[in-house]
């Protein structure tokens, strides 16, 4: 009996070994099943694609996304408004996200008038 349970374990394991390494089509995932493939960024309590969406005041917004900033608009995703002057006639600078506001203005920066 116990050289039948041997013959039938080596028989299983084959069986599977053979099914796992089998050269089929692969299967591409669709749809829902697709986000747990890829990476993800987690906005507050909410999953985002960083391919297509970045997270703005802890909301989930389309990379495409624009605000005004003065007379300027800027891109929420990639640039951030920044107060210049506190005089009457107030200025901002839109920077590229990461810079520090408080930092000498640079090339990649924009000037933008305030609007009354």
């Amino acid at each position: 009996m116990t050289p039948r349970c041997y013959i039938l374990g080596v028989s299983a394991t084959l069986c599977i070994v053979t099914l796992l390494c089998s050269h089929g089509a692969p299967v591409t995932p669709t749809g829902a099943h697709l986000l747990l493939c890829q990476s993800h960024m987690r906005c507050g309590d909410k999953f985002y694609d960083p391919e297509q969406q970045c997270c703005y005041d802890d909301a989930v917004v389309p990379l495409s996304r624009a605000r005004k900033c003065g007379n300027c608009t800027f891109r929420v995703c990639f640039e951030q408004c920044c107060p210049w002057s506190f005089r009457p006639e107030q200025t901002f600078v839109v920077k590229v996200k990461g810079h520090k506001c408080s930092l000498a203005p640079s090339l990649d920066d924009r000037f933008c008038a305030s609007v009354l």
